[in-house]
């Protein structure tokens, strides 16, 4: 099944992995061994690296600067093997130094398979979630928020994104009570795909929010113009999605060579160079991007390690690319 680029056009994702794929991942899971490394996780995480952090604007907190995703990849339906397969996931995403787990109710069943790895690996202490309330009806939107609770298995989030500005103006303030309250930590707002970016801006220079997410990779840099200089300005913590576009990035340049100079910008394939340019710019708090598989974890992990690109790298990566 082909999804559409734009999740504003989906009202519950339908799409499921084939019944055939979930053989073969059975068969991958089981050679992997990770029926032996979920249960080590709970109470601890194991071997973590020193991952690189950026602190939350409004609180100082420090948080990984690579994250995980859901969209599309953990909506699995009830399918067991599937499920297990998201739960290892985020068992190897908290073993290697992992916190930030970003979804919303728009993406079909990833909560209840958020909340499926939550229980299964011990309710991690290392969680960081983050979720978003997508309903136009503003009176509807706490019980919206309740019932993502129930799914994911937390007692608060940590984080609720008004998710694509979606009756933002009615929601903000519901969202800053409930922060006022100890209902959740922080609040943010949503947008993808370099929509609506004037309306955000607005937002961000007139409401006290805590994170905005946006839409940056190194081929997307309208964001660098105004909104990455205005999040900086005002103080507020920056998440990007869609960092691979939905691994076409990776597909548009895995057959280009990589530049002579890789090993200066840290990465050590195009996934990592796509990845250490994003989060390398300053005003980025984290990246979130979506994987189903343990070596792409393992892999966007690394990249928050080691060195990042200064300023002139930077430009030279821009330039590379886009000599390509």
């Amino acid at each position: 099944m082909i999804l559409p680029d734009d999740p504003d056009k989906l009202q519950v994702i339908g799409a499921r992995r084939s019944g055939s794929m979930a053989i073969t991942r059975r068969i991958a899971l089981q050679a992997l061994g990770l029926a032996t490394l979920l249960p080590l996780l709970p109470g601890r995480a194991l071997g973590q690296r020193n991952v690189l952090t950026r602190t939350i604007p409004s609180s100082g907190e420090a948080m990984p600067v690579v994250g995980l995703g859901t969209w599309i990849t953990f909506n699995v339906g009830n399918d067991p093997v599937l499920k297990d397969e998201c739960a290892a996931v985020m068992a190897a995403f908290f073993e290697h130094g992992g916190r930030m787990i970003d979804s919303s109710p728009m993406y079909g069943s990833s909560q209840p398979t958020i909340g499926y790895g939550v229980k299964k690996l011990g309710h991690p202490k290392r969680l960081f979630s983050a979720e978003k309330v997508w309903i136009s009806d503003p009176e509807r939107g706490a019980a919206q928020i309740e019932a993502s609770r129930a799914y994911w298995g937390v007692a608060k989030f940590d984080l609720m994104q008004v998710h694509n500005l979606v009756s933002w103006e009615e929601h903000l303030p519901a969202l800053f009570d409930m922060k006022a309250a100890g209902r959740l930590r922080y609040v943010g707002i949503t947008t993808s795909e370099g929509r609506r970016h004037r309306e955000i801006e607005r937002i961000m220079a007139r409401e006290p929010i805590d994170f905005v997410q946006i839409t940056y990779n190194i081929l997307d840099r309208e964001v660098e113009q105004r909104i990455l200089p205005l999040a900086e300005e005002k103080g507020i913590g920056v998440i990007v999605n869609r960092p691979f576009r939905q691994k076409r990035l990776i597909r548009r340049f895995e057959d280009e060579p990589l530049p002579p100079w890789l090993a200066e910008t840290g990465a050590r394939n195009w996934a990592q160079f796509l990845l250490k340019f994003i989060i390398s710019h300053p005003a980025v708090t984290c990246a979130i991007p979506a994987t189903t598989r343990l070596d792409h974890v393992r892999e966007n992990l690394e990249a928050a390690t080691g060195i990042l690109p200064d300023d002139g790298l930077r430009r030279r990566m821009v330039g590379y690319v886009e000599s390509l």
